[in-house]
Formats: structure tokens, sequence, C-alpha cells
């Protein structure tokens, strides 16, 4: 019987993320080894048969290197002025390190605004897979340019997880300053455990994941946690691996026992479904009594005005909204019909008297179920 691990040499789309705290050293600006051992590395994978994008950090903390920054900025206007200066850099070094394989790369550059919007989202899935099949190595990075705080992805683990939905990845792999995931912080606790295959949706595993931030990076153990269960999906699965070893990524791709494995074990949503849930930001939350959740839950059904008992939030029609139970568990997540005003107008009412209410109908349900994506 094959192992989970043994599961990966079989695998053929990967989505490669590599985050601050390998490619860049406070004050040296990028470690142009490390750039030149992971270009030679894809290359390696390629020639396996792998079809690789690569999504990378960096580009802040290569530009607080070039303007002389000991250390990150808060203000949004300062970080953006340091990735504009680093992003040359940064891409500049992959394509040279790749052009020495024989491998062409292209830049891609992303904020969260781009995959929300489902025309743009398509676009950027037809742009990365007709680059892989043209045989090109995509360079994903947030475009931190021009990102504000409502629209960025708040970390390049995100990013790459929804790149993996995006392209419908195989495997995503988050390179890390550490071996995996571990039952506690390795850094303090000499006897902790690394785990070295879980479902990436069991709970115990959150109590193991470390929210610590670097000061060149945003993201922990958390969430690169919480990339996997997003990847999964899409039904890809996740290893978190050290990218010190320089070997690790063809151990992985030859099915060995590296690294932290996180494997799907929920159904696979559609590809409009993951866009839905995962690419769109909620601006508001509606709570549904135990009947609406019951028939939700168990029959798929539509949320109706009559099962909401309370609102939260300010939401256009259109919107993506979270439903939750009296206990405040999420149940499911969809596109509402009606705004705030009308909802709190027509919540706790049979659909036939919508129009009496409001004066006007647009549609029986609050969340139809085509646009709605259970979600626990």
């Amino acid at each position: 019987m094959t192992t989970p691990h043994q599961q990966l040499a079989d695998t053929k789309r990967w989505v490669i993320k590599i985050g601050s705290a390998l490619l860049t050293r406070i004050g040296e600006g990028l470690d142009h080894e490390r750039i030149k051992w992971l270009s030679g590395e894809i290359a390696y994978l390629r020639n396996q048969g792998k079809e690789i994008v690569l999504v990378t950090s960096g580009s802040v903390a290569a530009g607080m290197q070039q303007l002389g920054w000991s250390k990150r900025p808060h203000a949004i206007h300062l970080l953006q002025a340091a990735a504009s200066v680093g992003q040359m850099n940064l891409i500049q070094a992959y394509a040279s390190e790749c052009r020495l394989h024989g491998i062409l790369t292209s830049q891609i550059l992303l904020t969260h605004s781009d995959l929300s919007d489902r025309s743009r989202h398509l676009n950027a899935r037809s742009t990365l897979n007709s680059l892989l099949d043209l045989g090109v190595l995509p360079v994903v990075n947030e475009n931190d340019t021009i990102a504000t705080d409502e629209i960025r992805f708040g970390d390049n683990d995100t990013l790459a997880a929804m790149t993996a939905n995006l392209i419908e990845a195989d495997v995503l792999v988050i390179l890390t300053d550490q071996d995996g995931l571990f039952d506690s912080d390795p850094r303090v606790n000499p006897d902790a455990r690394m785990i070295a295959a879980s479902a990436a949706s069991n709970p115990a595993l959150d109590a193991m994941a470390s929210d610590s931030k670097g000061q060149l990076g945003r993201g922990g153990m958390a969430t690169k946690l919480l990339a996997s269960r997003r990847a999964a999906q899409s039904g890809a699965a996740t290893v978190i691996l050290s990218g010190k070893h320089p070997e690790n990524l063809r151990f992985l791709a030859a099915g060995q026992g590296v690294g932290t494995l996180l494997w799907p074990d929920n159904q696979t949503l559609t590809a409009r479904q993951q866009w839905l849930v995962g690419h769109l930001k909620p601006k508001g939350q509606i709570i549904l009594d135990d009947g609406a959740v019951d028939v939700i839950r168990q029959q798929g059904r539509s949320v109706l005005p009559v099962g909401v008992k309370h609102v939260e939030g300010k939401y256009q029609r259109g919107d993506l909204v979270i439903c939750l139970d009296m206990n405040g568990k999420e149940v499911a997540r969809g596109l509402v019909n009606y705004n705030t005003d009308e909802t709190l107008k027509i919540m706790g009412h049979a659909s036939r008297e919508i129009e009496s209410l409001l004066g006007y109908i647009d549609e029986p349900e609050l969340i139809h179920r085509d646009n709605l994506v259970v979600t626990g």
C-alpha cells in the first residue's frame, strides 16, 4: 500500500511558494544563492514532467535593502514604494537564473480584486494555463505596488492557495525555514514533534500552528494551515517543506516522506464554487434559525427570508454574505439577492410577502442554492 507521500510522485501540476524568510537576508536584500538553487530545482522538476507555477515573496524586502531601510515600514505608501523598487530586482534574478536552464519566465502580478472579479478571474486562469501549455514558468507575486488593505491577499500563502485553485493544481508546496508543521514551536520546544501527514481539515492542527511573524514576512504556520484548507477545495494536497535542505524538492517528487503533507479530505468544489467561497470577500453576515440550517445542510436548499433571525453588515445585491447558525458557527456562503435594508424588512417573512413588504420582488429566495456553498 502506497503512503500519501508516495502518491505525490505521480502528480503533475505543482504550485511552489517561497517566502521572504528564505529569499532574503535582513540588511542584505535578496539571497541570490537561494534563487539560483530554486531555479535549478524547478528545472529538475520540469525535466521530471512536472508543470510548475512559482509564487514568490521578496519584492518589499528587496526594495527595503535597495532603499537602505533596516525595518519594514507600516505605511502602505512606503510598502508600495519598496515593492515597486524591489520587484524589478526580484523578477530579473529569477529570469537570469532560469535562463541558464533554458527556462523562459513570465511575471504575473495579482491583487485580490483581480480574482474576485469573475471576468478577470477567468482571464487570469486562461493566461496561466496558456503559459504552462507553452512551457513557460509563470512567476506570481502580489501586486504590492497598487494593493491596499482592502484588496490585498494578506500573505503569499493565501495567494499561493488561490493560484492552486485557479489552475486546479495537484500539489501546493510551501517552502519555509522549518522542516514542516510541528505539534509545538520547535524554536521554543526542543522536544517538538513534526507532523508527517494529516488531513488538512483536522481540527487538532489549529492548536499546533503558530501565527508568529518574522521581521520581513507576514505569514506564520497558521496562514499555511489555512492555505492548505483553501487549496483542498480544488483537490490539491499541500506540503509544508523546508527550503533549506538542497534536495527536499527532489525527495518530494520521488515520493519520499519529507515535510508535512496535508491531504484534501473534503468534497471538491466546482470552479465557480471555489471562486465564490475563496476569492470573494464577505460583506455581511446572516444568522439563520435551526430549521433553515437543517434544510441547507441536509437538502442543499436555498436561503429564504423566513429563516433569517438577524443581519449584520452593510451589503448590496450580489455581494457575498456568510450564513451562521444560532451559535455563530459558519454554515454557508452565498451571493445575496437583497441588500441589507431590504433583508431587514423581509426577514422572518414568507417569500410570498416580499412584494407587499418592499413594493417589488426580484427573487423569492434571499440566496438561491445555485449561488450558495455549504462550508460547515
